[in-house]
């Protein structure tokens, strides 16, 4: 099979590469259509996100290698809107991915995807080791996601597990967990947003198989809720990462896979 991918970042946000470069893989990897999703704004965390001025510019990079590359590539230009940035030029890109990095708890900051050990520490701080009580308010934020962004695809569902293989710092099974899950997958099924199988997290050695978890998949499945893949690219390497594996996920759970996004 031939794939396309929605969900790149590049060296406008926390990627390696520049946008040419990941177009050129794209071409390499038989790609027929992209598209970018740089990081939004935090200005509390403006390591890995784009500036207003660096927004700018990535959109005038991205639109200009459409351009240049209409008659081989198609190209988009999106962006994955955090839950907590500012939605004001949302209009300014072809589609939005919405996803949550990170819980705010009185006042603090608690990175889902930075560190195993700082989440680890942010959950032993505020809220005195009771890792459900944190997933609660991380899916009640990803069941809002579409409410706050209206983005077209919901990023990395189940994200807070994404060290779970090496830390397991959740019990997913158990039942205050499991209905904060089930009550968030209600809404984004509510939703027009459509869910990806993002494969992310294998490509950089956190996890073994995509986000989301199967338990998901299947109610997705069940549900007849559309996805998509995407590889959450970083690096021009990963491109089309772990999407072979991600279809056979598709055809376990009977899940209606879009092959392109607008």
């Amino acid at each position: 099979m031939t794939y396309n991918n929605y969900h790149m970042h590049t060296t406008f946000c926390d990627g390696s590469n520049t946008p040419e470069e990941m177009v050129e893989a794209a071409l390499r990897a038989g790609c027929s259509e992209i598209g970018f999703s740089g990081h939004s704004w935090l200005d509390f965390d403006p390591d890995w996100t784009m500036s207003p001025e660096a927004a700018d510019r990535y959109r005038s990079c991205v639109r200009e290698l459409a351009a240049r590359y209409e008659d081989r590539l198609r190209i988009l230009c999106g962006v994955e809107q955090d839950y907590c940035s500012s939605p004001e030029e949302l209009g300014l890109y072809d589609y939005v991915i919405g996803g949550v990095h990170c819980v705010f708890k009185d006042g603090h900051y608690i990175s889902v995807d930075a560190d195993a050990r700082g989440l680890r520490a942010g959950i032993e701080e505020y809220y005195d080791g009771d890792a459900s009580a944190f997933a609660e308010d991380y899916f009640e934020m990803v069941g809002d996601l579409y409410e706050k962004t209206r983005c077209q695809v919901i990023a990395h569902f189940d994200l807070l597990t994404k060290f779970q293989e090496q830390d397991p710092l959740f019990d997913l099974e158990d039942p205050r967990y499991k209905r904060a899950e089930e009550k968030a997958l209600e809404q984004v099924i509510a939703s027009p947003a459509i869910v990806e199988i993002n494969t992310g997290a294998m490509a950089r050695g956190f996890r073994t198989a995509p986000y989301p978890g199967e338990r998901i998949l299947e109610a997705l499945g069940k549900a007849r809720k559309p996805v998509i893949l995407s590889s959450d690219a970083h690096s021009v390497e990963h491109i089309t990462y772990g999407f072979d594996e991600a279809v056979k996920l598709v055809e376990k759970y009977d899940l209606i896979l879009k092959t392109d996004l607008i």
